[in-house]
Protein backbone atom coordinates (compact mmCIF):
# COMPACT_ATOMS: atom_id res chain seq x y z
CA UNK A 1 0.00 0.00 0.00
CA UNK A 2 1.44 3.55 -0.98
CA UNK A 3 2.32 5.97 2.42
CA UNK A 4 1.37 8.96 2.20
CA UNK A 5 2.37 12.25 4.72
CA UNK A 6 0.70 15.36 5.29
CA UNK A 7 2.27 18.97 5.52
CA UNK A 8 1.15 22.64 4.91
CA UNK A 9 0.25 23.48 1.45
CA UNK A 10 2.74 25.71 -0.16
CA UNK A 11 2.14 29.03 -2.27
CA UNK A 12 0.98 27.66 -5.57
CA UNK A 13 -0.51 24.59 -4.80
CA UNK A 14 -4.16 26.42 -3.69
CA UNK A 15 -5.72 25.96 -6.92
CA UNK A 16 -4.79 22.19 -6.49
CA UNK A 17 -6.19 22.06 -2.90
CA UNK A 18 -9.81 23.24 -4.40
CA UNK A 19 -9.85 20.94 -7.64
CA UNK A 20 -9.19 18.03 -5.13
CA UNK A 21 -11.87 19.53 -2.84
CA UNK A 22 -14.93 19.73 -5.42
CA UNK A 23 -14.17 16.65 -6.86
CA UNK A 24 -14.39 14.92 -3.58
CA UNK A 25 -17.86 17.01 -2.77
CA UNK A 26 -18.89 15.83 -6.40
CA UNK A 27 -18.94 19.43 -7.36
CA UNK A 28 -18.03 20.37 -11.53
CA UNK A 29 -14.34 20.94 -12.50
CA UNK A 30 -12.68 24.34 -11.68
CA UNK A 31 -12.88 26.48 -14.28
CA UNK A 32 -10.33 29.28 -14.61
CA UNK A 33 -13.07 31.76 -14.25
CA UNK A 34 -14.32 29.94 -11.01
CA UNK A 35 -10.81 29.98 -10.05
CA UNK A 36 -10.30 33.72 -10.65
CA UNK A 37 -13.59 34.60 -8.22
CA UNK A 38 -12.31 32.14 -5.74
CA UNK A 39 -8.16 32.67 -5.71
CA UNK A 40 -8.56 35.88 -3.07
CA UNK A 41 -10.93 33.58 -0.67
CA UNK A 42 -8.27 30.73 -0.84
CA UNK A 43 -5.13 31.19 0.17
CA UNK A 44 -2.33 28.32 1.16
CA UNK A 45 -2.34 29.60 4.61
CA UNK A 46 -4.04 27.60 6.94
CA UNK A 47 -4.21 24.56 4.40
CA UNK A 48 -2.97 21.03 5.62
CA UNK A 49 -2.74 18.83 2.25
CA UNK A 50 -1.93 14.94 2.16
CA UNK A 51 0.23 13.77 -0.68
CA UNK A 52 1.47 10.13 -1.90
CA UNK A 53 4.52 8.79 -2.27
CA UNK A 54 4.66 10.22 -5.21
CA UNK A 55 3.97 14.00 -4.41
CA UNK A 56 0.75 13.63 -6.01
CA UNK A 57 -2.36 15.50 -4.13
CA UNK A 58 -4.80 13.14 -2.16
CA UNK A 59 -6.09 15.17 0.84
CA UNK A 60 -7.31 18.95 1.99
CA UNK A 61 -8.08 20.22 5.17
CA UNK A 62 -8.19 23.85 5.23
CA UNK A 63 -9.22 26.88 7.81
CA UNK A 64 -9.24 30.80 8.06
CA UNK A 65 -9.30 32.73 10.77
CA UNK A 66 -12.22 34.36 12.14
CA UNK A 67 -14.45 35.51 15.33
CA UNK A 68 -17.32 33.64 16.66
CA UNK A 69 -19.90 35.13 19.08
CA UNK A 70 -20.19 33.08 22.41
CA UNK A 71 -23.11 33.77 25.01
CA UNK A 72 -22.73 36.76 26.37
CA UNK A 73 -21.22 38.72 23.47
CA UNK A 74 -17.67 38.26 23.48
CA UNK A 75 -15.99 37.56 20.05
CA UNK A 76 -13.48 34.75 20.24
CA UNK A 77 -10.51 33.42 18.08
CA UNK A 78 -11.97 30.84 15.75
CA UNK A 79 -10.75 29.06 13.05
CA UNK A 80 -13.70 28.48 10.43
CA UNK A 81 -12.87 25.46 8.68
CA UNK A 82 -14.01 25.83 4.85
CA UNK A 83 -12.88 22.75 3.35
CA UNK A 84 -12.16 18.91 3.69
CA UNK A 85 -11.97 16.00 1.45
CA UNK A 86 -10.04 13.01 0.31
CA UNK A 87 -9.95 11.72 -3.29
CA UNK A 88 -11.86 8.80 -4.06
CA UNK A 89 -9.02 6.33 -4.19
CA UNK A 90 -7.37 7.46 -0.75
CA UNK A 91 -10.69 7.04 1.36
CA UNK A 92 -10.47 4.50 4.53
CA UNK A 93 -6.50 4.43 4.93
CA UNK A 94 -6.10 7.22 7.26
CA UNK A 95 -5.50 10.17 5.61
CA UNK A 96 -8.69 12.18 6.88
CA UNK A 97 -7.50 11.41 10.60
CA UNK A 98 -4.10 12.77 9.62
CA UNK A 99 -5.07 16.14 8.28
CA UNK A 100 -7.52 16.86 11.49
CA UNK A 101 -5.19 15.91 13.42
CA UNK A 102 -2.24 17.83 11.77
CA UNK A 103 -4.86 20.91 12.05
CA UNK A 104 -5.98 20.36 15.23
CA UNK A 105 -2.15 20.76 16.95
CA UNK A 106 -1.56 23.59 14.71
CA UNK A 107 -4.50 25.68 16.17
CA UNK A 108 -3.51 24.68 19.74
CA UNK A 109 -0.16 25.63 18.96
CA UNK A 110 -1.23 29.15 17.59
CA UNK A 111 -3.86 29.33 20.64
CA UNK A 112 -6.88 29.59 18.73
CA UNK A 113 -9.40 28.69 21.33
CA UNK A 114 -12.26 26.88 18.88
CA UNK A 115 -12.88 25.81 15.43
CA UNK A 116 -15.97 25.57 13.46
CA UNK A 117 -17.49 23.88 10.43
CA UNK A 118 -20.41 23.13 8.35
CA UNK A 119 -20.20 19.29 8.41
CA UNK A 120 -21.19 17.67 4.97
CA UNK A 121 -22.23 14.52 6.84
CA UNK A 122 -23.45 13.82 10.50
CA UNK A 123 -21.41 11.07 11.47
CA UNK A 124 -17.78 12.69 10.54
CA UNK A 125 -16.75 15.05 12.85
CA UNK A 126 -17.74 13.88 16.44
CA UNK A 127 -14.76 11.52 16.16
CA UNK A 128 -12.65 14.62 15.98
CA UNK A 129 -14.13 16.43 19.21
CA UNK A 130 -16.37 18.84 17.33
CA UNK A 131 -20.35 18.60 18.22
CA UNK A 132 -23.20 20.05 16.09
CA UNK A 133 -23.81 23.13 17.95
CA UNK A 134 -26.04 25.26 16.50
CA UNK A 135 -29.42 24.29 14.42
CA UNK A 136 -31.32 26.12 11.47
CA UNK A 137 -35.32 25.53 10.14
CA UNK A 138 -36.40 25.88 6.71
CA UNK A 139 -39.34 28.04 6.24
CA UNK A 140 -42.33 28.12 3.41
CA UNK A 141 -44.46 31.17 3.78
CA UNK A 142 -47.87 30.95 1.35
CA UNK A 143 -47.92 34.14 0.15
CA UNK A 144 -51.52 34.40 -1.23
CA UNK A 145 -52.30 33.87 2.84
CA UNK A 146 -49.85 35.54 4.48
CA UNK A 147 -50.65 38.99 5.64
CA UNK A 148 -48.70 40.96 7.87
CA UNK A 149 -50.45 42.52 10.73
CA UNK A 150 -51.32 46.29 11.02
CA UNK A 151 -48.22 48.10 10.85
CA UNK A 152 -45.49 45.48 11.22
CA UNK A 153 -42.34 46.01 8.76
CA UNK A 154 -43.48 50.02 8.07
CA UNK A 155 -40.54 51.65 9.11
CA UNK A 156 -38.48 52.20 6.35
CA UNK A 157 -37.57 51.19 2.96
CA UNK A 158 -36.56 48.78 0.94
CA UNK A 159 -34.46 49.09 -2.42
CA UNK A 160 -32.78 47.10 -5.10
CA UNK A 161 -28.81 47.16 -5.25
CA UNK A 162 -26.88 46.07 -8.80
CA UNK A 163 -24.45 43.03 -8.10
CA UNK A 164 -21.36 45.95 -7.95
CA UNK A 165 -23.05 48.07 -5.65
CA UNK A 166 -23.19 44.81 -3.21
CA UNK A 167 -20.15 43.51 -3.24
CA UNK A 168 -18.93 47.55 -2.46
CA UNK A 169 -21.95 48.16 0.31
CA UNK A 170 -23.08 44.86 2.13
CA UNK A 171 -19.52 43.95 3.73
CA UNK A 172 -19.59 47.26 5.66
CA UNK A 173 -23.17 46.44 6.52
CA UNK A 174 -22.92 43.29 7.90
CA UNK A 175 -20.10 44.10 10.20
CA UNK A 176 -22.95 46.51 11.57
CA UNK A 177 -24.52 43.01 12.84
CA UNK A 178 -22.05 41.96 15.16
CA UNK A 179 -24.40 41.42 18.32
CA UNK A 180 -24.82 39.31 21.04
CA UNK A 181 -26.64 36.20 19.09
CA UNK A 182 -24.60 33.26 20.07
CA UNK A 183 -22.90 31.44 16.63
CA UNK A 184 -22.61 34.49 14.94
CA UNK A 185 -19.74 34.75 12.64
CA UNK A 186 -17.28 37.26 11.49
CA UNK A 187 -16.80 37.36 7.83
CA UNK A 188 -13.15 38.34 7.07
CA UNK A 189 -12.02 40.75 4.14
CA UNK A 190 -10.46 37.35 1.94
CA UNK A 191 -14.39 35.58 2.60
CA UNK A 192 -16.04 37.85 0.61
CA UNK A 193 -14.59 37.25 -2.93
CA UNK A 194 -15.49 33.47 -2.98
CA UNK A 195 -18.41 33.17 -1.27
CA UNK A 196 -20.17 36.03 -1.64
CA UNK A 197 -19.11 38.14 -4.51
CA UNK A 198 -19.19 35.47 -6.68
CA UNK A 199 -22.63 34.57 -6.26
CA UNK A 200 -24.20 38.02 -6.42
CA UNK A 201 -22.00 38.48 -9.72
CA UNK A 202 -22.97 34.88 -11.40
CA UNK A 203 -25.50 33.80 -13.87
CA UNK A 204 -27.86 31.85 -10.97
CA UNK A 205 -29.90 34.85 -11.27
CA UNK A 206 -29.82 36.53 -7.10
CA UNK A 207 -31.28 39.87 -6.43
CA UNK A 208 -29.49 41.76 -3.28
CA UNK A 209 -31.98 44.23 -1.46
CA UNK A 210 -31.11 46.98 1.02
CA UNK A 211 -33.69 47.62 3.51
CA UNK A 212 -32.66 51.35 5.11
CA UNK A 213 -34.05 53.01 8.86
CA UNK A 214 -33.53 56.03 9.96
CA UNK A 215 -29.96 55.81 10.81
CA UNK A 216 -29.27 54.45 7.15
CA UNK A 217 -28.71 51.14 5.72
CA UNK A 218 -29.43 48.32 8.39
CA UNK A 219 -30.41 45.25 6.62
CA UNK A 220 -30.27 43.16 3.34
CA UNK A 221 -31.41 39.80 1.77
CA UNK A 222 -29.79 37.89 -1.23
CA UNK A 223 -32.75 35.69 -3.07
CA UNK A 224 -33.49 34.37 -6.38
CA UNK A 225 -36.74 33.54 -8.75
CA UNK A 226 -37.50 29.99 -9.08
CA UNK A 227 -40.15 29.48 -12.18
CA UNK A 228 -42.10 26.68 -11.00
CA UNK A 229 -45.04 26.99 -12.87
CA UNK A 230 -45.99 23.87 -15.23
CA UNK A 231 -48.13 22.85 -18.05
CA UNK A 232 -51.17 21.94 -15.27
CA UNK A 233 -50.63 24.91 -13.16
CA UNK A 234 -50.14 27.79 -15.34
CA UNK A 235 -51.54 30.56 -13.07
CA UNK A 236 -49.04 29.19 -10.17
CA UNK A 237 -46.69 32.02 -9.43
CA UNK A 238 -43.10 32.37 -8.70
CA UNK A 239 -40.66 31.14 -5.52
CA UNK A 240 -38.42 32.69 -4.15
CA UNK A 241 -35.39 31.16 -2.48
CA UNK A 242 -33.76 33.34 0.40
CA UNK A 243 -29.93 32.64 0.17
CA UNK A 244 -29.37 35.08 3.62
CA UNK A 245 -31.30 37.98 5.60
CA UNK A 246 -29.55 39.42 7.72
CA UNK A 247 -30.26 42.62 9.83
CA UNK A 248 -29.32 44.91 12.20
CA UNK A 249 -32.48 45.84 14.46
CA UNK A 250 -35.70 43.94 14.85
CA UNK A 251 -37.43 46.13 12.88
CA UNK A 252 -34.97 46.69 9.71
CA UNK A 253 -35.89 42.23 10.03
CA UNK A 254 -39.38 42.90 9.67
CA UNK A 255 -39.10 45.29 7.29
CA UNK A 256 -37.26 42.71 4.84
CA UNK A 257 -39.87 40.48 5.20
CA UNK A 258 -42.95 42.41 4.00
CA UNK A 259 -41.00 43.12 1.06
CA UNK A 260 -40.13 40.08 0.07
CA UNK A 261 -44.58 39.11 1.32
CA UNK A 262 -45.14 42.08 -0.93
CA UNK A 263 -43.33 41.24 -4.42
CA UNK A 264 -46.18 39.93 -6.68
CA UNK A 265 -46.71 36.63 -8.96
CA UNK A 266 -44.86 34.62 -6.24
CA UNK A 267 -46.65 31.64 -4.55
CA UNK A 268 -44.02 31.25 -1.63
CA UNK A 269 -40.92 32.64 -0.42
CA UNK A 270 -38.48 29.65 1.15
CA UNK A 271 -36.03 30.21 3.54
CA UNK A 272 -33.41 27.57 4.44
CA UNK A 273 -31.19 27.39 7.70
CA UNK A 274 -33.10 30.10 9.50
CA UNK A 275 -32.62 30.69 12.85
CA UNK A 276 -34.95 28.19 15.01
CA UNK A 277 -36.67 31.19 17.17
CA UNK A 278 -37.07 33.22 14.34
CA UNK A 279 -40.55 34.35 15.00
CA UNK A 280 -42.25 34.76 10.85
CA UNK A 281 -45.62 33.31 12.25
CA UNK A 282 -45.99 36.13 14.42
CA UNK A 283 -46.16 39.08 12.03
CA UNK A 284 -49.03 37.28 10.39
CA UNK A 285 -52.59 37.41 11.07
CA UNK A 286 -52.66 33.89 9.45
CA UNK A 287 -49.67 32.00 11.05
CA UNK A 288 -50.47 28.85 9.56
CA UNK A 289 -49.16 30.35 6.30
CA UNK A 290 -45.56 29.64 7.22
CA UNK A 291 -44.92 25.66 7.26
CA UNK A 292 -41.55 24.40 8.93
CA UNK A 293 -39.88 22.22 6.39
CA UNK A 294 -36.89 20.41 8.27
CA UNK A 295 -34.60 21.36 11.24
CA UNK A 296 -31.11 20.62 10.54
CA UNK A 297 -27.85 20.45 11.78
CA UNK A 298 -26.00 23.50 11.15
CA UNK A 299 -22.63 24.65 12.73
CA UNK A 300 -20.45 22.02 14.56
CA UNK A 301 -17.85 23.49 17.59
CA UNK A 302 -14.80 22.28 18.57
CA UNK A 303 -13.18 23.13 21.78
CA UNK A 304 -9.77 23.35 21.21
CA UNK A 305 -8.77 25.11 24.60
CA UNK A 306 -11.92 24.01 26.42
CA UNK A 307 -10.28 26.55 29.67
CA UNK A 308 -10.26 29.45 27.46
CA UNK A 309 -13.31 28.51 25.53
CA UNK A 310 -15.63 28.40 28.96
CA UNK A 311 -13.80 31.16 30.27
CA UNK A 312 -14.90 33.47 27.24
CA UNK A 313 -18.86 32.85 27.83
CA UNK A 314 -21.54 34.06 30.44
CA UNK A 315 -23.69 31.91 32.64
CA UNK A 316 -27.17 31.79 33.87
CA UNK A 317 -28.21 32.00 37.58
CA UNK A 318 -27.40 28.95 39.33
CA UNK A 319 -25.12 27.18 41.03
CA UNK A 320 -22.01 26.25 39.95
CA UNK A 321 -20.96 22.58 38.24
CA UNK A 322 -18.31 20.72 38.41
CA UNK A 323 -17.65 19.11 34.73
CA UNK A 324 -14.99 16.69 33.73
CA UNK A 325 -13.72 15.54 30.36
CA UNK A 326 -12.41 12.27 29.63
CA UNK A 327 -8.75 11.64 28.45
CA UNK A 328 -10.12 8.41 26.43
CA UNK A 329 -12.78 10.84 24.99
CA UNK A 330 -10.49 13.52 23.70
CA UNK A 331 -7.52 11.78 22.26
CA UNK A 332 -6.17 14.66 19.70
CA UNK A 333 -6.18 17.05 22.64
CA UNK A 334 -5.51 16.07 25.82
CA UNK A 335 -4.17 19.25 27.51
CA UNK A 336 -8.29 19.38 27.63
CA UNK A 337 -8.67 16.39 29.80
CA UNK A 338 -9.47 17.10 33.51
CA UNK A 339 -12.00 18.65 35.80
CA UNK A 340 -13.82 22.26 35.26
CA UNK A 341 -15.97 24.24 37.89
CA UNK A 342 -18.16 26.24 36.03
CA UNK A 343 -20.26 29.08 37.60
CA UNK A 344 -21.84 32.46 37.35
CA UNK A 345 -18.38 34.17 39.15
CA UNK A 346 -16.05 32.29 36.70
CA UNK A 347 -14.38 29.00 35.32
CA UNK A 348 -11.79 27.80 36.55
CA UNK A 349 -10.22 23.95 36.76
CA UNK A 350 -10.59 21.95 40.07
CA UNK A 351 -9.58 18.97 41.44
CA UNK A 352 -13.24 18.58 43.58
CA UNK A 353 -14.96 15.14 42.50
CA UNK A 354 -17.20 15.80 39.22
CA UNK A 355 -20.88 15.96 39.07
CA UNK A 356 -20.92 15.39 35.36
CA UNK A 357 -18.60 13.25 33.25
CA UNK A 358 -18.55 13.95 29.03
CA UNK A 359 -16.82 13.75 26.18
CA UNK A 360 -15.50 17.41 24.45
CA UNK A 361 -18.00 16.59 21.61
CA UNK A 362 -20.80 16.93 23.96
CA UNK A 363 -19.67 19.80 25.47
CA UNK A 364 -19.18 21.69 22.07
CA UNK A 365 -22.56 20.82 21.36
CA UNK A 366 -24.04 22.49 24.44
CA UNK A 367 -21.03 25.01 24.35
CA UNK A 368 -23.31 28.03 22.54
CA UNK A 369 -26.44 27.40 24.38
CA UNK A 370 -28.23 25.19 22.26
CA UNK A 371 -30.20 22.02 23.95
CA UNK A 372 -30.25 20.75 26.93
CA UNK A 373 -27.65 18.67 29.60
CA UNK A 374 -30.39 16.62 30.90
CA UNK A 375 -31.28 15.66 26.97
CA UNK A 376 -27.91 14.33 26.83
CA UNK A 377 -28.28 12.55 30.03
CA UNK A 378 -31.34 10.63 28.79
CA UNK A 379 -29.08 9.88 25.32
CA UNK A 380 -26.23 8.82 27.31
CA UNK A 381 -23.74 11.02 26.19
CA UNK A 382 -23.44 12.83 29.89
CA UNK A 383 -22.97 10.57 32.72
CA UNK A 384 -24.59 12.10 36.04
CA UNK A 385 -22.67 11.77 39.35
CA UNK A 386 -24.67 14.58 41.05
CA UNK A 387 -28.87 13.89 40.29
CA UNK A 388 -28.94 18.05 40.78
CA UNK A 389 -26.15 18.55 38.70
CA UNK A 390 -27.83 18.15 35.32
CA UNK A 391 -30.44 20.55 36.09
CA UNK A 392 -28.22 23.43 37.22
CA UNK A 393 -25.81 23.11 34.16
CA UNK A 394 -29.00 23.40 32.20
CA UNK A 395 -29.75 26.84 33.75
CA UNK A 396 -26.13 27.99 33.65
CA UNK A 397 -25.53 26.77 29.88
CA UNK A 398 -29.18 28.51 28.35
CA UNK A 399 -29.30 31.25 26.44
CA UNK A 400 -32.26 33.82 25.62
CA UNK A 401 -31.52 33.70 22.05
CA UNK A 402 -31.01 30.40 19.97
CA UNK A 403 -27.86 30.33 18.63
CA UNK A 404 -27.17 30.61 15.19
CA UNK A 405 -24.56 31.05 12.37
CA UNK A 406 -26.37 32.59 9.40
CA UNK A 407 -23.09 32.32 7.10
CA UNK A 408 -22.03 29.79 4.87
CA UNK A 409 -17.76 28.48 4.52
Amino acid sequence: MSEFHVRAAAEGEQRACLELLVEALHGKPVSDEVWAKMVASWPAAGKFAAFDDQGTLVGIASSFDTELTVPGGRKLATAAVDGVGVRADWTRRGVLTSMMAAQLADLAARGVPLAALHASEGVIYGRFGYGAATYGKGVVVERPRARLRDGVGCDGVVRFVTPAEAVERVPALYRRFAGDRPGFIARPDMWWPGFFDRLVTGDEGYRVAVHSGPDGDDGFVVYQSVDVRDRQTPERGALLQIRELHAATPRAWAGLWRFLLSVDLVSSVEGRGRPMDEPIAELLTDPRAVNTTEVIDDLWVRLIDVLAALEARTYGPAEPVVLEVLEVLDRQLPANNGRYVVGQSGVQRTTAEPDLRLGVDTLASLYLGHGLFSDQVLAGRVEVLDEAAAARADTLFHTARAPWCGTFF
